[in-house]
């Protein structure tokens, strides 16, 4: 107890601050009543009970800011726990969709398809193969309005964001709600290559954000001029074009280097709906998005305004297709070749091919503008042309009228009877078992079993010398060929120079009734041009890796001499008359000496014509895909027209080359009375020389006159004075 203060009972009475409203006790504790107040709990309390009225009301005024305090603090609790669980969830989204990716450690650009590009003889671009449609190319090769141009219109802030764009996104809402639907999109450029890379096409939530969880790898592990040209090689463009290479080619005909700016604006414009928007089939549409590209591409100071208002004053327009798409059946040709040169490859590969792009674009033409002009009232509807240099390379090759109605080959693929452009194999047979063009064989009726062919004009000639059977293509003479030499013996004949199709050893053979191809048929008159040598057709001359690698190159390997040089001569003779006065008479060339056989096959179903020069060997194919009947269509009326408008301008400006042998052998031109009677034999050999082809009697002497051919009066005469026949 302390000094000088007397003992205290306890006291219960309750000071008037501490009983409430309603005389209850209000035991809370005052920091007047906390511990370690010392002397001031006294003096509190004292003032406590002097000013109960303010005392009162201070605690009234707490409690009601206390209760203000309590509602907008728990708006500001709220929102937080939301935000944070809304942070947790989109976490745990997007952890799940991530978890669905192959793991990051493990994720890698797929490699773009290898592209094929297909060039011609001169390294122009014929067609590009492959699931691409185009090369690779190098974000410098490009001009820089080019990549601009995608900037520009797809994606604005490409330089400044990082994958995906909070600030894109938001404009194309906004623009979507202004204009009330989907005016734009809120994916960046980033975000589009990691869909072309990685994803489907399917529209979803799930793809939006595996989207955006690429995208923000793709910005880690490239930089923005590698991600904006692995953009550039690999978005759609429509007609099966991926890449800007594939698409400036496909629309443009030029490379993606060479476009211009308003060809640049239509390419950029284009990604958003290749197929709506392809210039090629909808022209205006192309044109309006290309102006919004060039507008777009001046709003940020890309191209200036004096460049854009050109642009704007001459939009692009699409290329024809060269040759109009007929380069395509040459490229479906080299694809089908390309696994005999080379094995599989991962990276792009240029084949140089022997195609001269000016005779593709001349043989498209003829035949198309033939076909235009005259198919409807003569009944035919399709028509090939292949046309090479002796050795075998391919210069022109149309598999068919129009390559963007149907692809299918004839020139390669389609097998034909060829009629009597089949007759030479079965004449060099003849030769070659000592028959001449001034062997003489009756045209007369002729049996072998049930079959009793007859020749075009239903008339027969008599006795003629093979030089006139083979001119105008008398069926009964190229039957008794046959029959003599053997069917057998033409069909290895045909194979030697270099038919691969199954030929059919009967009576019938000597008149073509074997199916074979326009491509072999050309190929095996390669060797009667050339003096005798078989000859591959081929159209691939060397593949090369991106990189410059030589993955093959051709060397010399025909099939060697097939046919001895003085054979050659009489054959080159005999088919140099069909042009001088035989069926082919209509196609002759002025100053040039040509050879070559027509064929028509029965009922007028097919018409050839293969006729060549020193220098090009042609061959002409008419008919129907379905076998239906021309209205008498003859190898020696349309398709010799067209091989003549065709060689016209295909040997325009070259220097005549001479066939093999021809010379030798060729028809002395008609002469007077007293010339013949001046060039008289002086003996028997002489004359015997002369009707049977001895080649001494044929050459030439010196200083002597011609000699006139022999007649069939005058072997008749020889027959009987010396006894002796065939």
């Amino acid at each position: 107890m302390a000094k000088g203060r007397g003992r205290m009972e306890p006291n219960f009475d309750v000071p008037e601050g501490r009983v409430r409203d309603r005389g209850e006790l209000d035991l809370r504790l005052s920091r007047d009543d906390r511990a370690g107040t010392g002397e001031r709990v006294g003096k509190r309390a004292d003032e406590t009970a002097r000013a109960p009225a303010k005392t009162a009301a201070r605690r009234t005024q707490k409690k009601s800011g206390r209760r203000r305090r309590s509602w907008l603090g728990r708006i500001v609790y709220g929102t937080v726990v939301l935000g944070l669980w809304a942070v947790i969830g989109i976490a745990g989204l997007i952890a799940y969709h991530a978890s669905q990716l192959p793991p990051i450690d493990q994720l890698a650009v797929p490699k773009r398809p290898p592209n094929i590009a297909i060039l011609a003889s001169d390294g122009s671009l014929l067609a590009n193969r492959g699931e691409t449609g185009g090369r690779v190319v190098s974000i410098k090769e490009l001009p820089p309005y080019l990549p601009r141009a995608f900037v520009a219109i797809e994606d604005r802030r490409f330089y400044q964001h990082f994958g995906v764009d909070p600030v894109g996104i938001l404009r194309a809402i906004g623009q979507n709600l202004t204009r009330r639907g989907v005016a734009q999109g809120g994916s960046t450029l980033t975000q589009q290559l990691a869909k072309n890379l990685f994803l489907t096409p399917e529209r979803s939530a799930s793809r939006k954000i595996q989207e955006a969880i690429l995208a923000l790898w793709l910005e880690h592990k490239y930089s923005k001029d590698e991600i904006l040209e692995l953009y550039l090689n690999r978005v759609y463009f429509g007609a099966g074009a991926y890449g800007v290479e594939a698409a400036a080619q496909r629309y443009f005909g030029k490379p993606a280097k060479e476009v211009s700016l308003a060809q640049a604006a239509m390419l950029g414009g284009l990604v958003q709906a290749p197929s709506r928007l392809a210039p090629n089939r909808n022209l205006p549409a192309a044109q309006a998005r290309a102006a919004q590209v060039l507008a777009a591409m001046q709003e940020l100071g890309f191209v200036p305004a004096q460049d854009a208002k050109v642009a704007l004053a001459q939009p692009a327009r699409p290329a024809n297709a060269r040759g109009g798409g007929s380069a395509n059946y040459v490229a479906d040709l080299v694809m089908d070749v390309l696994d005999d040169y080379v094995g599989k490859f991962d990276t792009d590969i240029t084949v140089q091919t022997t195609v001269d792009t000016g005779l593709q674009a001349l043989a498209e033409k003829a035949l198309t503008d033939e076909l235009n002009a005259r198919g409807a009232r003569f009944n035919v509807g399709q028509g090939a042309l292949v046309s090479m240099r002796p050795d075998g390379a391919i210069r022109a090759l149309i598999g068919g009228r129009d390559y963007a109605q149907s692809q299918f080959n004839r020139a390669t693929t389609a097998k034909r009877q060829p009629g009597s452009a089949f007759k030479p194999f079965v004449y060099l047979a003849a030769v070659e078992h000592g028959a001449t063009p001034e062997t003489v064989k009756d045209d007369a009726p002729i049996r072998i079993g049930n079959w009793a062919p007859e020749n075009y004009s239903h008339r027969y000639d008599g006795p003629v010398t093979l030089r006139t059977a083979l001119a105008h293509s008398l069926n009964t003479v190229a039957v008794r060929l046959g029959q003599e030499v053997g069917p057998k013996t033409v069909v290895q004949t045909a194979q030697r120079l270099g038919i691969t199709s199954p030929l059919q050893a009967n009576g019938s053979i000597a008149l073509g009734t074997s199916e074979v191809t326009l491509l072999e048929m050309v190929g095996a008159y390669g060797a009667f041009a050339n003096g005798g040598t078989g000859v591959i057709p081929y159209v691939v001359t060397s593949v090369k890796s991106a990189a410059g690698a030589m993955l093959y190159k051709r060397s010399d390997n025909g099939l060697g001499r097939v046919i001895d040089a003085n054979a050659d001569g009489m054959m080159n003779a005999m088919m140099h008359e069909t042009f001088v006065s035989g069926t082919a008479k209509k196609a002759d060339i002025p100053g040039w000496d040509l050879a070559g056989k027509t064929g028509t096959t029965q009922d007028f179903r097919d018409a050839w014509f293969i006729g060549y020069s020193g220098s090009l060997v042609t061959g002409i194919w008419l008919g129907n895909d379905d076998g239906e009947l021309t209205k008498k269509v003859t190898g020696g009326n349309l398709p010799a027209e067209i091989w003549k408008t065709y060689m016209t301008q295909a040997l325009k400006g070259q220097n005549p080359v001479p066939l093999p042998g021809l010379n030798r052998w060729r028809k002395p031109p008609p002469e007077t009375t007293a010339s013949v009677a001046s060039a008289a034999p002086s003996s028997p050999a002489d004359l015997l020389g002369q009707i049977f082809g001895d080649p001494a009697a044929q050459a030439p002497r010196q200083q002597a006159p011609a000699r006139r051919a022999p007649q069939k009066d005058d072997r008749n005469f020889v027959e009987k004075l010396f006894g002796i026949g065939e």
